[in-house]
């Protein structure tokens, strides 16, 4: 099995990834291994909007796990589920190509948004989306059918200072609820870290209140 690419965004911890692709309009950039940084590797691939990832997950797993949208307490069978732990650690999403860069370091290379992915995850194929058949929108959706959360309403503290772009990328993560789905303490304090910054939170009820927006330590 050979990496043809990895993915590079602010996603430094996977606490705080979105739980499936597509639900954060975050950017992402894919750089290509060598033996397939060349413009035949991608040729046609303007063409679509949509792209199918397949990348290295983790190669550990249990037959049964604990879905976070069921709250973190229901187990089902992996199969059933899209956990990141899979039996032979692949694991797929669903994301839009927002552009092809040609005559910079590194290119081509391709600028995506809505990934899940870890910062640095290595890419195994790409694949179009094809809409006329990936698309099943009347198809049903196991346990998530009924389960759809209402996002939280981000509460940002007076003086926050950081660049308008990335404060938005975190209320729209922030907003996806991060925490174990077994967690319901309103008094405990969370750490996101996204772009270098390490964000502190907290949740009561509906409503999450961030504490503080820093420089994460190894940065500084």
């Amino acid at each position: 099995m050979k990496t043809i690419a990895r993915i590079y965004n602010g996603y430094s911890s996977k606490f705080g990834i979105p739980r499936q692709s597509g639900l954060v309009n975050v950017k992402s950039k894919i750089i290509f291994e060598k033996p397939f940084r060349s413009i035949d590797a991608i040729k046609g691939l303007e063409g679509f909007d949509y792209l199918w990832l397949l990348w290295l997950s983790e190669d550990s797993y249990n037959l049964t796990v604990r879905p976070p949208r069921l709250g973190g307490n229901t187990r089902l069978g992996v199969f059933a589920t899209r956990s990141p732990k899979r039996p032979n650690g692949i694991s797929m999403s669903s994301v839009r190509l927002e552009k092809i860069v040609m005559g910079e370091e590194d290119s081509p290379y391709l600028i995506v948004s809505g990934a899940d992915l870890l910062n640095g995850t290595e890419i195994i194929d790409i694949k179009p989306y094809l809409a006329y058949t990936d698309s099943h929108p009347d198809a049903k959706s196991g346990f998530t059918q009924n389960s759809v959360k209402e996002p939280l309403k981000v509460h940002f503290p007076d003086g926050i200072n950081i660049d308008s772009s990335v404060r938005s990328e975190i209320e729209e993560l922030l907003k996806l609820d991060p925490r174990p789905g077994f967690h319901h303490d309103n008094s405990r304090i969370y750490v996101l870290t996204y772009m270098g910054y390490e964000v502190k939170f907290r949740v009561e009820e509906n409503n999450l209140f961030v504490l503080s927006i820093s420089l994460s330590n190894f940065l500084k």
